[in-house]
């Protein structure tokens, strides 16, 4: 298994985000429509996880997901599924949450997951770039445990 730490899959996109903070708290700008992330909005989901969990892998044919842990601390793993992708077969590991904030979009045919770190839960968002439609869903499932990924979770 080849894991790439801090390089990224083809088309993985990460976008560091900054806090502009004063004496009330902070500001913190996620996803603008001139970033050029998105070609259309789906929609906005909004997932609290509990401490310890590992909710892996799912992956989707036709939407990009832009996901933003907004609280806790989460390991976001990455691998690519894509037999045209000079990545494919690679894994990406990211780790992010309200310390380390970052925007991490992911391309269709990337199996995607994360594991909850430390004693809090997170709070993820993430936008999609179709809406989720129950009668016909653009998803795929893996086991977290998945020997053709064979992540050390």
């Amino acid at each position: 298994m080849k894991q790439v730490q801090n390089g990224t899959l083809e088309g993985v996109i990460i976008k560091e985000l900054t806090r502009h903070c004063d004496e009330r708290g902070y500001l913190l700008e996620v996803v603008r429509d001139d970033d050029g992330l998105m070609e259309r909005f789906g929609q906005t989901t909004y997932t609290m996880t509990y401490p310890g969990v590992i909710k892996a892998f799912h992956w989707h044919s036709i939407q990009y997901d832009l996901w933003y842990v907004a609280h806790g601390e989460a390991m976001v793993v990455l691998h690519d599924l894509r037999e045209d992708s000079p990545s494919y077969k690679q894994t990406q590991v990211i780790y992010t949450g309200e310390h380390t904030p970052k925007l991490i979009v992911i391309p269709p045919r990337v199996a995607h997951g994360y594991r909850v770190l430390g004693d809090k839960p997170i709070g993820l968002f993430y936008h999609t770039t179709r809406s989720y439609d129950p009668g016909s869903p653009d998803e795929e499932r893996l086991p977290y445990d998945d020997p053709s990924i064979n992540f050390p979770w």
